[in-house]
């Protein structure tokens, strides 16, 4: 019996991990605004109770964000999250892209959310990684988790764009991908594929063509053009 309650107590302990570590995430990815340095501060007592590599990855982008300059700091956040569209943090951009499925896909995010007892949030979309982080962190750790590894090509995509650029970022998204089971290859394989050839795209506009009156035949079977119609020959 004590091999199983010490084995309760290391999975109560990295579930705790887990938390804090998508706590963190969610505080250190939201935008540097005047409010940073008292995040910040919020930030590293959150990680005195975490260990190992998640510590360090997230100590790296603490340490670069502190001091900075808070301009430089804001023009990156810019640059990098909102001008190049790999390094979005839209959960459901990479498997919806901009079809009529991405706003069925945000609904569930925000089903998700009201079915754990939490309003959808007003000045963010449901799917927001930081949203979705602070969500599994402090609300509902299993419905979190759920929707993260449901997006975890996603997240691989954010995490391979992040890291291309060098970003201060790329360390905490490295840290959240930590609290999630290891990419399959068929995973690794298909984030490779959407990154580059991008996200699934539907041409919205007129709907393709239909013939719902059934043509006219004459007494062989075939087709009888429409008096007056155009038989496409000039």
């Amino acid at each position: 019996m004590k091999a199983l309650f010490r084995s309760n107590a290391d999975t109560d302990r990295n579930q705790l991990q887990h938390r804090l570590i998508r706590q963190t995430a969610s505080v250190l990815l939201t935008y540097p605004d005047d409010r940073l340095p008292d995040r910040l501060a919020g930030v590293r007592s959150l990680l005195d109770h975490v260990g190992g590599q998640p510590r360090r990855l997230l100590d790296s982008t603490v340490d670069a964000l502190t001091g900075a300059d808070p301009f430089t700091l804001q023009a990156d956040y810019v640059d990098t999250f909102d001008l190049h569209r790999g390094a979005t943090m839209y959960l459901t951009y990479w498997t919806d892209g901009d079809t009529r499925n991405r706003g069925t896909a945000m609904h569930a995010f925000a089903q998700t959310y009201r079915q754990a007892g939490a309003p959808a949030p007003a000045t963010e979309a449901p799917d927001h990684l930081t949203v979705v982080l602070e969500f599994a962190a402090t609300v509902d750790p299993a419905a979190g988790e759920r929707l993260l590894r449901e997006h975890r090509i996603a997240l691989d995509i954010l995490r391979g764009a992040l890291n291309e650029r060098a970003s201060v970022y790329a360390p905490t998204v490295e840290a959240v991908c930590l609290t999630l089971p290891p990419v399959t290859d068929q995973d690794q394989r298909r984030a490779q594929r959407l990154a580059a050839a991008g996200p699934p795209a539907e041409a919205i506009g007129l709907q393709p063509f239909t013939l719902t009156v059934p043509p006219r035949r004459d007494g062989a079977g075939n087709p009888v053009q429409r008096e007056g119609a155009d038989d496409g020959r000039r």
